[in-house]
């Protein structure tokens, strides 16, 4: 099946280079080489990683279709509203994996970067699909939408989100600030400062965030990162870390309990006290105030 990811690549590239050319006559820091080396490899392994995995998640929505509710067609409205459901789930997904250490294990490759560029961009798991991530759209198979259908609109979804990973665009007029994720809104959620933690989850619709109590409008300029940056170009070191540290946490002489929470918990979740996760920072910021 087409992936409309490959095909988007040399826009990507395109685009990247231009991004470039305005960094280095503006005189701006919104690139390192080595660091762009990176994330460039890391997205070549994800297209790798996605040839195989690709074809057992649309197994998987094969399998779930035949249990569909309804027989919903290709039309201009089934579209539309599979983009507002597209959306809705990744909302949830992006939510989660911030809230849940095992799928944080696969997307913190994304935040690892302590630049943010188009380059960012394409820093992306190797892992994601291999742990499940795909589940969160199992609804839509089941509700009717064919796998083909699904498939196409997570690639339109993702299409979108390259571009916002940029500095060279401030804002835009407050309507479009208001509903769509914009590069000010991700801009936050690449943040590494305790307000800007968590937030802004969206995909494409930054309505979500807005209902659900998870928006943050950017106000300082972001630091980006993580609370505790891994400090490695190493392409193999940034994709699986953060599971070498699970292991490392869970064979610790511990409870089940606390191996249970060290697996599924908040990222920073410590049995010790000796890491902090986002409520726990936001707390202590509060009571220093």
């Amino acid at each position: 099946m087409p992936d409309l990811i490959q095909f988007a690549i040399p826009a990507f590239v395109g685009l990247l280079l231009l991004e470039a050319v305005a960094n280095a006559v503006g005189h701006h820091e919104w690139f390192e080489s080595r660091d762009t080396a990176a994330s460039i490899s890391m997205g070549v392994g994800n297209v790798a990683v996605h040839l195989f995995d690709k074809g057992l998640v649309f197994a998987a929505y094969t399998f779930l279709y035949q249990f569909r509710l309804f027989d919903i067609g290709a039309t201009w409205w089934s579209w539309g509203l599979l983009f507002i459901a597209d959306d809705f789930s990744y909302y949830w997904f992006h939510r989660i994996s911030h809230q849940c250490r095992f799928f944080w294990a696969s997307h913190v490759i994304h935040h690892s970067s302590k630049k943010y560029n188009l380059g960012t961009a394409l820093r992306q798991t190797w892992t994601g699909n291999l742990t499940g991530t795909f589940l969160f759209w199992a609804w839509l198979p089941l509700l009717g939408y064919s796998p083909i259908m699904i498939l196409t609109m997570q690639s339109v979804s993702l299409l979108y989100q390259f571009w916002i990973h940029t500095e060279a665009i401030t804002r835009f007029p407050r309507p479009i600030e208001f509903v769509f994720n914009t590069p000010s809104h991700h801009r936050v959620h690449h943040s590494s400062e305790v307000k800007y933690l968590d937030k802004n989850h969206a995909g494409s619709l930054i309505i979500w965030d807005r209902l659900f109590g998870t928006f943050q409008q950017e106000e300082e300029h972001p630091v980006y990162g993580l609370t505790m940056n891994l400090d490695s170009y190493n392409p193999l070191r940034i994709a699986f870390h953060e599971w070498a540290e699970i292991w490392r946490d869970v064979r610790q002489p511990i409870s089940m309990r606390a191996r249970l929470h060290y697996l599924f918990g908040p990222p920073g979740w410590s049995h010790d006290g000796s890491r902090k996760t986002t409520r726990q920072l936001r707390a202590e910021q509060s009571d220093a105030q």
